[in-house]
Protein backbone atom coordinates (compact mmCIF):
# COMPACT_ATOMS: atom_id res chain seq x y z
CA UNK A 1 0.00 0.00 0.00
CA UNK A 2 2.74 2.45 0.97
CA UNK A 3 4.62 1.80 -2.26
CA UNK A 4 1.49 2.29 -4.35
CA UNK A 5 0.66 5.68 -2.84
CA UNK A 6 4.25 6.88 -2.44
CA UNK A 7 4.15 6.95 1.37
CA UNK A 8 6.83 6.57 4.03
CA UNK A 9 5.80 4.16 6.80
CA UNK A 10 6.21 4.94 10.49
CA UNK A 11 5.40 1.85 12.56
CA UNK A 12 4.53 -1.76 11.78
CA UNK A 13 4.78 -2.46 8.04
CA UNK A 14 3.04 -5.84 8.32
CA UNK A 15 -0.37 -4.59 9.48
CA UNK A 16 -3.16 -5.45 7.01
CA UNK A 17 -6.03 -3.13 6.07
CA UNK A 18 -9.22 -4.29 4.39
CA UNK A 19 -11.48 -1.23 4.29
CA UNK A 20 -11.65 2.56 4.19
CA UNK A 21 -13.67 4.92 6.36
CA UNK A 22 -13.95 8.37 7.88
CA UNK A 23 -12.31 8.87 11.25
CA UNK A 24 -15.68 8.89 13.04
CA UNK A 25 -16.98 5.72 11.40
CA UNK A 26 -13.79 3.66 11.27
CA UNK A 27 -13.65 0.07 12.52
CA UNK A 28 -10.68 -2.27 13.04
CA UNK A 29 -9.13 -3.08 9.67
CA UNK A 30 -9.99 0.33 8.18
CA UNK A 31 -7.66 2.94 6.74
CA UNK A 32 -8.37 6.64 7.37
CA UNK A 33 -6.67 9.88 6.35
CA UNK A 34 -5.83 13.15 8.10
CA UNK A 35 -5.04 16.27 6.09
CA UNK A 36 -5.14 18.75 8.99
CA UNK A 37 -3.06 18.39 12.14
CA UNK A 38 -6.00 19.31 14.36
CA UNK A 39 -7.69 15.98 13.45
CA UNK A 40 -4.63 13.84 14.19
CA UNK A 41 -5.50 13.03 17.79
CA UNK A 42 -8.98 11.80 16.85
CA UNK A 43 -7.50 9.50 14.21
CA UNK A 44 -4.96 8.04 16.63
CA UNK A 45 -7.57 7.44 19.33
CA UNK A 46 -10.13 6.02 16.92
CA UNK A 47 -10.69 2.42 15.87
CA UNK A 48 -8.90 2.62 12.49
CA UNK A 49 -5.98 0.25 11.98
CA UNK A 50 -3.78 2.65 9.98
CA UNK A 51 -3.65 6.36 9.13
CA UNK A 52 -2.54 8.29 6.06
CA UNK A 53 -1.29 11.67 7.25
CA UNK A 54 0.69 14.71 6.09
CA UNK A 55 4.26 15.65 6.93
CA UNK A 56 3.02 17.21 10.19
CA UNK A 57 2.61 13.67 11.60
CA UNK A 58 6.14 12.41 11.00
CA UNK A 59 7.18 12.81 14.65
CA UNK A 60 3.84 11.75 16.16
CA UNK A 61 3.83 9.04 18.84
CA UNK A 62 1.39 6.58 17.35
CA UNK A 63 0.23 3.11 18.44
CA UNK A 64 -0.78 2.38 14.84
CA UNK A 65 1.17 2.62 11.57
CA UNK A 66 1.27 5.96 9.80
CA UNK A 67 1.67 6.46 6.06
CA UNK A 68 3.32 9.86 5.66
CA UNK A 69 2.67 11.65 2.36
CA UNK A 70 2.58 15.18 1.01
CA UNK A 71 -1.08 15.02 -0.06
CA UNK A 72 -3.07 12.73 2.27
CA UNK A 73 -6.41 13.17 0.50
CA UNK A 74 -4.96 12.17 -2.88
CA UNK A 75 -3.07 9.22 -1.38
CA UNK A 76 -6.28 8.05 0.33
CA UNK A 77 -8.10 8.15 -3.03
CA UNK A 78 -5.40 5.96 -4.56
CA UNK A 79 -5.49 3.60 -1.59
CA UNK A 80 -9.27 3.29 -1.85
CA UNK A 81 -8.96 1.98 -5.41
CA UNK A 82 -6.54 -0.71 -4.25
CA UNK A 83 -8.73 -1.80 -1.34
CA UNK A 84 -12.22 -1.53 -2.78
CA UNK A 85 -11.50 -2.26 -6.44
CA UNK A 86 -13.92 -1.43 -9.26
CA UNK A 87 -17.65 -2.10 -9.04
CA UNK A 88 -18.65 -4.98 -11.30
CA UNK A 89 -20.98 -7.94 -11.59
CA UNK A 90 -19.94 -11.53 -11.96
CA UNK A 91 -17.50 -12.26 -14.76
CA UNK A 92 -19.23 -13.59 -17.86
CA UNK A 93 -22.54 -13.12 -19.66
CA UNK A 94 -25.71 -13.43 -17.59
CA UNK A 95 -28.20 -15.92 -19.10
CA UNK A 96 -30.81 -13.17 -19.31
CA UNK A 97 -28.56 -10.75 -21.20
CA UNK A 98 -28.92 -10.43 -25.00
CA UNK A 99 -25.57 -10.31 -26.78
CA UNK A 100 -25.37 -10.41 -30.57
CA UNK A 101 -23.12 -13.11 -31.97
CA UNK A 102 -20.93 -10.53 -33.73
CA UNK A 103 -19.95 -8.76 -30.49
CA UNK A 104 -16.22 -8.75 -29.74
CA UNK A 105 -15.79 -9.38 -26.01
CA UNK A 106 -12.45 -8.98 -24.23
CA UNK A 107 -11.24 -11.11 -21.35
CA UNK A 108 -13.10 -11.11 -18.01
CA UNK A 109 -15.96 -8.97 -19.31
CA UNK A 110 -19.13 -8.85 -17.18
CA UNK A 111 -22.58 -8.38 -18.74
CA UNK A 112 -25.45 -8.35 -16.24
CA UNK A 113 -29.07 -9.43 -16.66
CA UNK A 114 -31.34 -7.66 -19.17
CA UNK A 115 -28.47 -5.84 -20.87
CA UNK A 116 -28.80 -5.72 -24.68
CA UNK A 117 -25.64 -5.58 -26.80
CA UNK A 118 -26.27 -5.06 -30.51
CA UNK A 119 -24.21 -6.14 -33.52
CA UNK A 120 -20.57 -5.19 -34.10
CA UNK A 121 -20.01 -3.87 -30.57
CA UNK A 122 -16.51 -4.16 -29.11
CA UNK A 123 -15.99 -4.36 -25.32
CA UNK A 124 -12.50 -4.32 -23.79
CA UNK A 125 -10.99 -6.50 -21.08
CA UNK A 126 -12.44 -6.40 -17.55
CA UNK A 127 -15.26 -4.01 -18.46
CA UNK A 128 -18.58 -4.33 -16.64
CA UNK A 129 -21.93 -3.68 -18.36
CA UNK A 130 -24.69 -3.30 -15.75
CA UNK A 131 -28.29 -4.49 -15.66
CA UNK A 132 -30.57 -3.05 -18.32
CA UNK A 133 -27.87 -1.28 -20.33
CA UNK A 134 -28.32 -0.93 -24.10
CA UNK A 135 -25.35 -0.65 -26.45
CA UNK A 136 -26.28 0.17 -30.03
CA UNK A 137 -24.62 -1.24 -33.12
CA UNK A 138 -20.98 -0.37 -33.67
CA UNK A 139 -20.37 0.95 -30.14
CA UNK A 140 -16.81 0.60 -28.83
CA UNK A 141 -16.08 0.43 -25.08
CA UNK A 142 -12.49 0.18 -23.86
CA UNK A 143 -10.84 -1.71 -21.02
CA UNK A 144 -11.68 -1.53 -17.30
CA UNK A 145 -14.85 0.51 -17.79
CA UNK A 146 -17.79 0.54 -15.38
CA UNK A 147 -21.13 1.05 -17.13
CA UNK A 148 -23.77 1.19 -14.40
CA UNK A 149 -27.38 -0.05 -14.83
CA UNK A 150 -29.76 1.40 -17.40
CA UNK A 151 -27.15 3.35 -19.38
CA UNK A 152 -28.01 3.77 -23.07
CA UNK A 153 -25.16 4.17 -25.57
CA UNK A 154 -26.34 5.00 -29.08
CA UNK A 155 -24.87 3.50 -32.25
CA UNK A 156 -21.42 4.64 -33.31
CA UNK A 157 -20.30 5.98 -29.93
CA UNK A 158 -16.72 5.32 -28.86
CA UNK A 159 -15.93 5.07 -25.14
CA UNK A 160 -12.28 4.93 -24.06
CA UNK A 161 -10.70 2.89 -21.28
CA UNK A 162 -11.19 3.24 -17.51
CA UNK A 163 -14.36 5.25 -18.07
CA UNK A 164 -17.18 5.27 -15.49
CA UNK A 165 -20.75 5.96 -16.64
CA UNK A 166 -23.38 6.11 -13.89
CA UNK A 167 -26.94 4.86 -13.98
CA UNK A 168 -29.40 6.32 -16.44
CA UNK A 169 -26.91 8.28 -18.52
CA UNK A 170 -27.56 8.54 -22.28
CA UNK A 171 -24.59 8.82 -24.63
CA UNK A 172 -24.79 9.65 -28.31
CA UNK A 173 -28.44 10.67 -28.61
CA UNK A 174 -29.53 13.13 -31.30
CA UNK A 175 -28.74 16.79 -30.79
CA UNK A 176 -31.51 19.38 -30.55
CA UNK A 177 -31.20 20.69 -34.09
CA UNK A 178 -34.08 21.93 -36.25
CA UNK A 179 -34.61 24.19 -39.26
CA UNK A 180 -37.76 26.32 -39.34
CA UNK A 181 -39.82 26.22 -42.50
CA UNK A 182 -41.05 29.83 -42.88
CA UNK A 183 -43.82 28.79 -45.24
CA UNK A 184 -45.49 26.47 -42.75
CA UNK A 185 -44.01 27.50 -39.40
CA UNK A 186 -42.96 23.92 -38.76
CA UNK A 187 -39.54 22.81 -37.55
CA UNK A 188 -37.75 20.23 -39.67
CA UNK A 189 -35.18 18.01 -38.01
CA UNK A 190 -31.60 18.77 -39.07
CA UNK A 191 -29.48 15.64 -39.68
CA UNK A 192 -27.86 14.25 -36.53
CA UNK A 193 -25.43 11.74 -38.03
CA UNK A 194 -22.16 12.66 -36.33
CA UNK A 195 -20.32 10.74 -33.64
CA UNK A 196 -19.52 10.88 -29.94
CA UNK A 197 -16.04 10.14 -28.63
CA UNK A 198 -15.29 9.83 -24.92
CA UNK A 199 -11.61 9.58 -24.05
CA UNK A 200 -9.91 7.62 -21.27
CA UNK A 201 -10.45 8.19 -17.52
CA UNK A 202 -13.70 10.13 -17.97
CA UNK A 203 -16.53 9.85 -15.42
CA UNK A 204 -20.13 10.74 -16.33
CA UNK A 205 -22.76 11.16 -13.63
CA UNK A 206 -26.21 9.64 -13.27
CA UNK A 207 -28.90 10.77 -15.73
CA UNK A 208 -26.50 12.99 -17.67
CA UNK A 209 -26.82 13.21 -21.46
CA UNK A 210 -24.19 13.79 -24.13
CA UNK A 211 -25.39 14.30 -27.70
CA UNK A 212 -23.62 13.03 -30.81
CA UNK A 213 -22.44 15.60 -33.34
CA UNK A 214 -24.82 16.79 -36.02
CA UNK A 215 -22.43 16.32 -38.96
CA UNK A 216 -19.23 16.30 -36.91
CA UNK A 217 -18.06 14.75 -33.61
CA UNK A 218 -18.82 15.62 -29.99
CA UNK A 219 -15.72 14.94 -27.89
CA UNK A 220 -15.16 14.59 -24.13
CA UNK A 221 -11.46 14.88 -23.29
CA UNK A 222 -9.15 12.76 -21.16
CA UNK A 223 -9.80 12.77 -17.42
CA UNK A 224 -12.88 15.00 -17.53
CA UNK A 225 -15.41 14.50 -14.72
CA UNK A 226 -19.09 15.24 -15.31
CA UNK A 227 -21.58 15.33 -12.43
CA UNK A 228 -25.21 14.16 -12.37
CA UNK A 229 -27.93 15.74 -14.53
CA UNK A 230 -25.59 17.54 -16.92
CA UNK A 231 -26.50 18.07 -20.58
CA UNK A 232 -23.88 18.49 -23.30
CA UNK A 233 -25.22 19.39 -26.74
CA UNK A 234 -24.10 18.35 -30.20
CA UNK A 235 -20.66 19.23 -31.59
CA UNK A 236 -19.32 20.34 -28.19
CA UNK A 237 -15.58 19.98 -27.66
CA UNK A 238 -14.79 19.41 -23.97
CA UNK A 239 -11.06 19.44 -23.15
CA UNK A 240 -8.92 17.39 -20.78
CA UNK A 241 -9.36 17.35 -17.01
CA UNK A 242 -12.47 19.54 -17.05
CA UNK A 243 -14.78 19.50 -14.00
CA UNK A 244 -18.52 20.05 -14.60
CA UNK A 245 -20.88 20.16 -11.60
CA UNK A 246 -24.52 19.06 -11.52
CA UNK A 247 -27.30 20.56 -13.63
CA UNK A 248 -24.98 22.48 -15.96
CA UNK A 249 -26.21 22.78 -19.54
CA UNK A 250 -24.28 23.33 -22.76
CA UNK A 251 -25.80 24.30 -26.11
CA UNK A 252 -24.36 23.12 -29.40
CA UNK A 253 -20.85 23.71 -30.78
CA UNK A 254 -19.33 24.97 -27.52
CA UNK A 255 -15.60 24.69 -26.84
CA UNK A 256 -14.42 24.11 -23.28
CA UNK A 257 -10.63 24.04 -23.11
CA UNK A 258 -8.45 22.03 -20.69
CA UNK A 259 -8.63 22.38 -16.89
CA UNK A 260 -11.81 24.47 -16.82
CA UNK A 261 -14.02 24.21 -13.71
CA UNK A 262 -17.77 24.68 -14.22
CA UNK A 263 -20.04 25.16 -11.20
CA UNK A 264 -23.55 23.80 -10.73
CA UNK A 265 -26.46 25.06 -12.85
CA UNK A 266 -24.19 26.98 -15.24
CA UNK A 267 -25.67 27.62 -18.68
CA UNK A 268 -23.50 28.17 -21.75
CA UNK A 269 -24.89 29.45 -25.05
CA UNK A 270 -24.11 28.03 -28.48
CA UNK A 271 -20.64 28.52 -30.00
CA UNK A 272 -19.27 30.07 -26.82
CA UNK A 273 -15.65 29.33 -25.90
CA UNK A 274 -14.31 28.92 -22.37
CA UNK A 275 -10.51 29.18 -22.47
CA UNK A 276 -8.06 27.05 -20.50
CA UNK A 277 -8.13 27.25 -16.71
CA UNK A 278 -11.23 29.46 -16.36
CA UNK A 279 -13.50 28.95 -13.32
CA UNK A 280 -17.26 29.46 -13.75
CA UNK A 281 -19.24 30.02 -10.55
CA UNK A 282 -22.57 28.30 -9.92
CA UNK A 283 -25.60 29.56 -11.88
CA UNK A 284 -23.43 31.67 -14.18
CA UNK A 285 -24.65 32.29 -17.70
CA UNK A 286 -22.37 32.57 -20.74
CA UNK A 287 -23.96 34.24 -23.75
CA UNK A 288 -23.80 32.64 -27.22
CA UNK A 289 -20.47 33.14 -29.08
CA UNK A 290 -18.92 34.74 -26.00
CA UNK A 291 -15.24 34.02 -25.25
CA UNK A 292 -14.09 33.85 -21.62
CA UNK A 293 -10.33 33.80 -21.06
CA UNK A 294 -7.90 34.02 -18.16
CA UNK A 295 -6.27 31.00 -16.52
CA UNK A 296 -7.25 30.85 -12.85
CA UNK A 297 -9.77 33.70 -13.18
CA UNK A 298 -13.23 33.13 -11.70
CA UNK A 299 -16.31 34.36 -13.58
CA UNK A 300 -19.76 34.78 -12.07
CA UNK A 301 -23.23 36.05 -12.89
CA UNK A 302 -25.28 36.40 -16.07
CA UNK A 303 -23.77 37.46 -18.36
CA UNK A 304 -20.66 36.00 -16.72
CA UNK A 305 -18.05 38.56 -15.67
CA UNK A 306 -14.76 38.35 -13.78
CA UNK A 307 -15.62 37.92 -10.11
CA UNK A 308 -14.31 41.31 -8.94
CA UNK A 309 -16.26 43.12 -11.63
CA UNK A 310 -19.37 41.11 -10.80
CA UNK A 311 -19.09 41.96 -7.08
CA UNK A 312 -18.61 45.65 -7.88
CA UNK A 313 -21.78 45.52 -9.98
CA UNK A 314 -23.70 43.94 -7.08
CA UNK A 315 -22.41 46.61 -4.71
CA UNK A 316 -23.49 49.38 -7.08
CA UNK A 317 -26.96 47.86 -7.42
CA UNK A 318 -27.24 47.61 -3.63
CA UNK A 319 -26.44 51.33 -3.32
CA UNK A 320 -29.04 52.20 -5.93
CA UNK A 321 -31.62 50.20 -4.00
CA UNK A 322 -30.83 52.07 -0.78
CA UNK A 323 -31.22 55.42 -2.53
CA UNK A 324 -34.83 54.69 -3.45
CA UNK A 325 -37.47 56.60 -1.42
CA UNK A 326 -38.61 54.71 1.63
CA UNK A 327 -35.48 52.53 1.81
Amino acid sequence: MATAVGARIVGDEQVAVSGIASIANAAPGDLVFVDEEKHMEAALLGAATAVIAGEFAQSAQSPKPLLIVQNPRLAFAWAAKLIAGPARGRIGIHPRAVVHESVDLGEEVSVDALAVIHEDVSIGDRTWIGTGCILGSGVTVGEDCQIYPNVTIYSGTRVGSRVIVHAGAVLGSDGFGYVRNPATGTHEKFPQIGKLEIEDHVEIGANSTVDRGALETTRIGYGTKIDNLVHIGHNCQIGDNVIIAAQAGFSGSITIEDNVIVGGQVGVGERACIKEGVLLGGQSGVLPKKILRGKGIAFWGTPAKPLRKYLRTLAALAKLGKSEPGQ
